[in-house]
This record gives structure tokens, sequence and C-alpha cells, in this order.
């Protein structure tokens, strides 16, 4: 869950904090740029671009989470998942010191990428995974990562923490440290065994 639903849940509720200092970003990066301060309404749309480019990257990932799964195996398609995730937190993070809001609306658009395809083959991964009996238990961990993910990003983006002024690049690029904590840890964790046995023709691995 830390690398599939938890980042899907961070995400949606990390972006909410900073969007007042993320908007005066916006317009400070334009006048430095054309000279002239940006409307209102042109604030308006392009953070309604930095929030709604989410879902375009979701449905990206969701459409490739399928091929992916069945090409390289569960695991080692939500150890992919992890490349965007990094890509965006490095666009984010980096962004203020760049000057360019382009990279915001990238990165949330690589993340909403990783919250497609973590999101669905943690639920693929974790019910092949299960025993029997856990299955349904197990399948309940995507509902509750992604609750465990929104109040984590709500409590990042507490003004105590990282939501203040000078912290937000930071805050946004906060979803790089449960990327990161997958990364070293999954690759001890089996593949699925549906996978090894229907996909992969392996019945001793299966077994």
């Amino acid at each position: 869950g830390i690398g599939g639903a938890l980042q899907y849940g961070l995400q949606i509720s990390i972006v909410n904090s900073p969007a007042e200092y993320i908007k005066n970003f916006m317009r400070e990066t334009w006048l430095k740029r054309y000279g002239s301060s940006p409307s209102e309404d042109m604030i308006t749309l392009m953070w309604s671009f930095i929030v709604s480019i989410y879902n375009i990257g979701g449905l990206l990932g969701s459409l490739s989470a399928g091929y992916l799964s069945v090409r390289f195996g569960r695991k080692k398609a939500m150890l992919f998942a992890n490349i965007p995730v990094l890509l965006s937190a490095a666009l984010m993070g980096l962004s203020r010191l760049c000057g360019s809001f382009e990279m915001i609306i990238a990165g949330r658009l690589f993340s909403g990428m990783s919250g497609g395809l973590g999101l669905n083959i943690h639920l693929m991964y974790a019910g092949e995974c299960a025993p029997r009996k856990l299955r349904g238990l197990t399948a309940v961990s995507a509902s509750t990562a992604a609750a465990v993910g929104k109040f984590v990003g709500l409590s990042l983006g507490l003004r105590e923490i990282l939501g203040v002024d000078a912290l937000w690049p930071i805050l946004m690029a906060a979803n790089a440290i449960p990327a990161l904590i997958q990364l070293l840890t999954l690759p001890l964790f089996p593949d699925s065994p549906r996978y090894l046995l229907i996909d992969k023709k392996d019945k001793e691995g299966c077994i």
C-alpha cells in the first residue's frame, strides 16, 4: 500500500494547503517573465490545470496498468510506478528554484500516472498474493492506504510542519519518501503466484 493507494491519497490531499503560495509563485514568475501581472482569471485557470491534470495522469496510468502488470509482473510494475513519482517530486521540488510553474504542472501529471498505476496494481498484487482467508482483508488495504495517504498529506500541510511559504516545494516533493521506501523493500517480496503460473508458466515458482 505504501507505493500503491497511499500515493493516490497523498497526492489528492497534499495540494490543498500550499494553494495560495503556489498562486503567488505563479504571479511572481509571470511578472518576471512578461513584465505585467496576470489576471485573476488566468491564475485561476492555471491553478485549475495544476489540480485537474492529476486526473489525466491517473487515466494514463490506469490504462497502462494492465499491460505493465502482464508484461513485467505485478511486483516489477509496482516498482516501475515509482519512477514517475520520483520524477514528479524532482520537478515540483525544484520548480521555485528554476522559476517555472510549468514544472508543477508536469510533476502533477507524472504523479497522477503513478497514482493510476499504483492503485490498480496494488489491488491485483495484494489480492493474488493473499491467502484465501485473508483476501477480503487484503483488498480493504487499498482503501486504508488511501485514507492514510490523505491523512499524511493533510498533516504535512499544517503550518507547524511544511505548510508555509518557504517550504511548499518540499511539501510537494514529499511523495518521494514512500516511493523510496517501496523501492528498498518491495524487491524482498515474492511475485504474484497467478502471474508466475499463468503468464510465466512457472509452476514451481507459483507453488
